[in-house]
């Protein structure tokens, strides 16, 4: 399930907790006449840097409304940039220190680490493209919190605004044969390799991690209950493994190498056995260093 309606709280640490709560408490429900339920309260989250050690803490915020989870991006980056190893990732959670699930908004960057401020500095961001589709595919695969994902314009000077023309007026992005953004713009959120994980996260919903797998090193997978599958290859050497996918027989286009298109797949096809299991490549030099498939529709033949 994604929020697509939300408030963002700037700079919550800076508030003092009970008035937030004075003012949270004053907003009305959600409006049933756009096809909100009866009662449904706004979701709020709130800008909390906290690392660690800080005199504010986090924990102040998250009994009023769900928190920025700084460390998410900070861990997830370091992993992914081989900084550790992805097999460490087994325990992804609380375990991490990480907020409660429920409390914790998820992100690998927004605007302002991904410039070196808030918590920024070694984040992940879309100049480093195969690492940084690798850490989003992790949050939208792993079931740990309520992800976040960045939509970028391009930027070498960290406090440049937007594209813009000769007359200071910003330039709308231009859209792609692949639907992604030019003109400046980099539109992550249209990257095909992140919108297919978003229906991968809608598809796996609340079932829980299962079968998770690694090399003792940088591959890594795991299932999503009985509808997911999804591997990464952050090693130096190839990953050609016999695996459980927890998936019903039939066969599966990888959503990240290609799509679904008719009775084909533009990317690689795997074929799950009666027992669930599939071989799965993943070559340490190929575009992506992620395999995923699912039973929906848009991966399913």
């Amino acid at each position: 399930m994604f929020i697509f309606l939300a408030t963002r709280i700037d700079a919550a640490k800076h508030m003092w907790p009970g008035d937030l709560r004075v003012i949270y408490d004053r907003l009305h429900n959600l409006n049933t006449d756009h096809g909100f339920p009866s009662g449904a309260r706004p979701y709020i989250y709130q800008e909390v840097i906290d690392l660690g050690g800080e005199v504010i803490s986090r924990d102040e915020y998250t009994p009023l409304a769900a928190v920025t989870e700084f460390k998410f991006g900070m861990e997830l980056s370091r992993a992914f940039n081989r900084g550790n190893q992805l097999r460490w990732l087994h325990n992804w959670g609380t375990a991490w220190g990480l907020l409660a699930s429920g409390d914790s908004l998820t992100f690998i960057d927004n605007h302002d680490n991904q410039r070196g401020h808030g918590a920024g500095g070694a984040i992940l961001t879309y100049k480093q493209s195969k690492q940084y589709k690798g850490a989003i595919a992790f949050m939208l695969a792993h079931p740990y919190g309520w992800p976040q994902l960045m939509s970028s314009f391009d930027f070498h000077d960290t406090e440049a605004g937007p594209p813009m023309d000769s007359s200071g007026n910003i330039i709308s992005p231009s859209i792609n044969s692949d639907q992604s953004c030019g003109n400046g713009w980099i539109c992550e959120h249209r990257w095909r390799q992140i919108y297919s994980m978003v229906a991968f996260r809608n598809r796996a919903g609340n079932t829980a991690l299962s079968n998770w797998w690694d090399n003792g090193s940088n591959q890594i997978a795991f299932c999503r209950g009985n509808v997911g599958f999804v591997a990464f290859n952050n090693d130096y050497w190839d990953l050609n493994q016999t695996l459980q996918t927890c998936l019903p027989a039939g066969t599966y286009c990888d959503v990240i190498s290609g799509e679904k298109s008719g009775n084909n797949c533009t990317g690689k096809r795997v074929t799950v056995g009666n027992d669930g299991r599939a071989h799965i490549s993943l070559g340490a030099n190929e575009f992506d260093m992620v395999l995923a498939i699912h039973t929906g529709t848009e991966s399913r033949l």
